[in-house]
This record gives C-alpha cells, structure tokens and sequence, in this order.
C-alpha cells in the first residue's frame, strides 16, 4: 500500500523482520573486538611504515603482518 506520496506504508510484516533481527543478535558480529583489533592491526602498520628507511625486512615482516590481523579482523 502507498501513500500520498508514493511512499509504502510500514506493514506488519516490517516489525515481525525488525523482531527476527534482535532475536538473531548472537549470530551478529562482536563490534567491539571488531574495533580493538582493527586499531591494534593499525598500529602495527604505523611501525611497519616507521621502519622502512631502517630495516626493509622489518618493515616487510610488519606489514605482511598487519594484513593476516587485517583478515582475522574480518573474521570476528
């Protein structure tokens, strides 16, 4: 159904989705870790770029690093 401006009316069927949502809340990413290892993946990569006119192969080694946290980061 619409309204006056082409807009559709929020049915019942849009509280019941709304309501299957927060009950699946367990299944949903934990944001908070989420969060805690993307700043922890960005600090290494800061050292990662500080190293580089010191040690190539630290660098390297940190940011190779920073992108395995970067892909466990996507798994939380």
């Amino acid at each position: 159904m619409k309204n006056s401006k082409g807009e559709d009316y929020i049915t019942m069927e849009d509280f019941n989705d709304i309501e299957k949502d927060r009950n699946n809340l367990k299944h949903m990413p934990d944001q908070k870790l989420h969060q805690q290892i993307s700043f922890f993946k960005s600090g290494v990569r800061i050292i990662g770029y500080f190293f580089i006119p010191f040690s190539l192969v630290t660098a390297t080694a940190l940011l190779i690093l920073s992108e395995v946290i970067g892909i466990i980061e996507e798994l939380v």
